[in-house]
């Protein structure tokens, strides 16, 4: 199979930078459907630029490329443990040219292996088949939206929604929870994979698999397409919006399946995936290993763009931050302005803000910029490039950043889906702001870097790293301000209050 490892590579370079078509009409009509010269519609016009740069640049649309995880079917004789060590060759290889973020990192010494191989990463699964190709499946799916996947065990009481009970109605109930919990953190809209039953862990693999379908199709259980219909109008209705900013596009997509279960047992798992929809497939020849066919998409067929206009529509109004900050600028903005970052500014994920709990810092924080990100980065020529740099989800530094801002005098962090009460009341009293980017528009972001200036704390790996970037027009929105507002808060409240409504519907 000398064209197996190069197929493979072509997979996972296509699934990270290309977004399936599927998935960009689910956008398109998102997009459309959004009022005009909203935080959700403003947000959006980044996501669709995002969507076109990556496609045009081959770089990843969103700098978490998750775990990479294939579903193979192999016709009954092949050598399957030829074909993981050609995924794994193809993941590290992938990894080296930027297309994968290295993500795999031991849960022991908390080292990055630097090349997405480890103990269990990849995420292979294989299954024969009577078919004579070989299928392979891929889906990369964030940390963000990982970390919103839930499951519930009925019967259980729900906020907002009360008890729900072992029938549809209770399943109804808990993935319109599962919805209204993941806010921005999950970069809404999102898409949701559903198992009804089963055990706590084939739940799980189960509910992700029903990720693999496309959005458009039809389930088969006349039940359960009923309900998928039902979630995709209700949870519509909770006004969640992209990135949690309040809007109409909350859910692009609603798959179910049901697996039979324990008496004793009734769970219903939920995958929760972002609007960076990742997953497409190939046909292989069983004995050469070259792509006979694509899943998911034609390469034949030309990509139109996305964008409705050019980047981040301007008005004028936008407020121009240029580090070092001062208080006074912090306390003159409010929630709602729209700020353009010119300047430099340091990366710091959740290596690094554990370790200014006990270390000082190794440069000057003072009116500086923190931005939550772990960026794809390669050496090119001697020098660091960005490849890809969006923000990352903000609410795992919440036991730390008012430590932070305290000690340090940080005056502006960036990342998604806000943060909580410790960080809002720091913000308040020391005179420092949060600005939430765009999840998931990782290239967009990449290309206001202007020059990585220089690295620090290498040792916890490239996404962990605390980077020194100068960036210019590097666009965000003030959703936490230093007078002790929160439009987290205000949607989440009001969403609660919306699923609520949805109780008895």
């Amino acid at each position: 199979m000398q064209f197996l490892a190069t197929s493979l590579l072509e997979l996972i370079t296509q699934t990270s930078t290309n977004l399936p078509p599927d998935v960009r009409a689910a956008m398109s009509l998102a997009a459309g459907g959004e009022t005009a010269g909203t935080q959700s519609s403003q947000a959006l016009d980044i996501i669709l630029s995002n969507i076109d740069m990556a496609q045009e640049d081959e770089g990843p649309i969103c700098q978490d490329t998750g775990m990479p995880t294939f579903v193979v079917h192999t016709p009954v004789g092949v050598n399957q443990l030829r074909i993981k060590s050609a995924i794994r060759e193809a993941v590290a290889e992938a990894t080296r040219r930027g297309k994968l973020r290295p993500n795999s990192v031991d849960s022991i010494t908390g080292k990055n292996s630097g090349d997405n191989l480890g103990e269990e990463t990849p995420v292979i699964h294989f299954e024969q088949w009577e078919q004579d190709e070989i299928e392979v499946r891929l889906i990369l799916k964030g940390g963000g939206c990982e970390n919103k996947n839930i499951q519930y065990s009925l019967p259980c009481s729900l906020d907002h929604l009360g008890r729900a009970d072992r029938n549809l109605e209770g399943v109804r109930k808990c993935i319109l929870h599962a919805v209204w919990q993941a806010q921005g953190q999950g970069c809404a809209p999102g898409a949701v994979g559903v198992c009804i039953g089963s055990d706590r862990a084939h739940g799980y693999d189960l509910a992700k698999l029903q990720l693999f379908r496309t959005l458009d199709d039809a389930n088969p259980n006349p039940e359960l397409a009923k309900l998928e219909a039902e979630i995709m109008e209700e949870a519509n209705r909770l006004g969640v919006g992209a990135m949690g900013f309040g809007g109409k596009a909350s859910l692009i997509g609603c798959k179910i399946t049901a697996a039979n279960r324990l008496p004793a047992s009734f769970f219903i798992s939920v995958a929760y995936d972002c609007w960076a929809f990742r997953r497409l497939g190939v046909r292989l020849d069983a004995a050469t290993g070259a792509i006979t066919s694509w899943l998911y998409r034609d390469p034949a067929r030309k990509v139109e763009r996305m964008a409705r206009a050019e980047g981040f529509p301007l008005t004028g109004r936008e407020v121009i931050l240029e580090p070092p900050l001062t208080e006074a600028q912090m306390r003159a903005l409010k929630v709602g302005d729209v700020v353009l970052v010119n300047g430099e500014m340091f990366t710091g994920r959740d290596n690094v803000h554990a370790y200014l709990m006990k270390n000082p810092p190794p440069v000057d924080m003072n009116g500086c910029v923190l931005y939550h990100c772990g960026p794809v980065m390669l050496k090119e020529g001697g020098r660091w490039a960005v490849k890809a740099a969006g923000p990352t989800t903000s609410s795992r530094e919440e036991p730390y950043q008012a430590d932070v801002i305290k000690r340090y005098g940080v005056r502006a962090v960036i990342g998604k889906g806000g943060m909580g009460s410790k960080t809002l009341a720091a913000l308040q009293e020391f005179g420092a702001v949060y600005l939430n980017g765009i999840g998931g528009a990782a290239q967009y972001y990449a290309r206001t870097v202007e020059e990585v200036v220089g690295v620090h704390l290498m040792e916890f790996g490239i996404p962990e790293a605390m980077w020194h970037i100068r960036v210019k027009g590097f666009a965000a929105i003030v959703t936490m301000d230093a007078h002790g507002n929160s439009l987290h808060a205000d949607i989440e409240k009001a969403t609660g209050e919306a699923l609520a409504a949805l109780q008895e519907a």
